[in-house]
């Protein structure tokens, strides 16, 4: 089993920026890919990025091309999305997600084995 705790949530200003974290425990010497969902109300839970085992490969939603920026310190076993330029479209609850996946597997959208608790990020405008 893997466990994920998320943390960095807040409230900010459209345009500003905002740093979440993930810190996993657990199985995570497995051929672990991890990301992150996000969850506005009233709308389905939806990707926005991802990243691979060895942290060289992510992949975005188009939404947030060029303004959120994943990354992944293997050693430390955490996980990072740097959120630039905020808009009120943001706000949403955000998941770090991970999933055993087979060594095959291309960067990109995935299905979760695994789910963090969420953390709130709210944008005002």
């Amino acid at each position: 089993q893997v466990q994920l705790v998320e943390s960095g949530g807040g409230l900010v200003q459209a345009g500003n920026s905002l740093r979440l974290s993930c810190a996993a425990s657990g199985r995570t010497s497995s051929n672990l890919v991890m990301g992150w969902f996000r969850q506005a109300p009233g709308k389905e839970r939806e990707f926005v990025a991802s990243i691979g085992r060895s942290g060289g490969s992510t992949y975005y939603a188009d939404s947030v091309k060029g303004r959120f920026t994943i990354s992944r310190d293997t050693a430390e076993n955490t996980m990072s999305l740097q959120m630039n330029s905020l808009k009120p479209e943001d706000t949403a609850v955000y998941y770090c997600a991970a999933a055993l996946v087979a060594m095959a597997w291309r960067v990109g959208p995935f299905r979760p084995d695994y789910w963090g608790q969420g953390t709130q990020v709210t944008v005002s405008s």
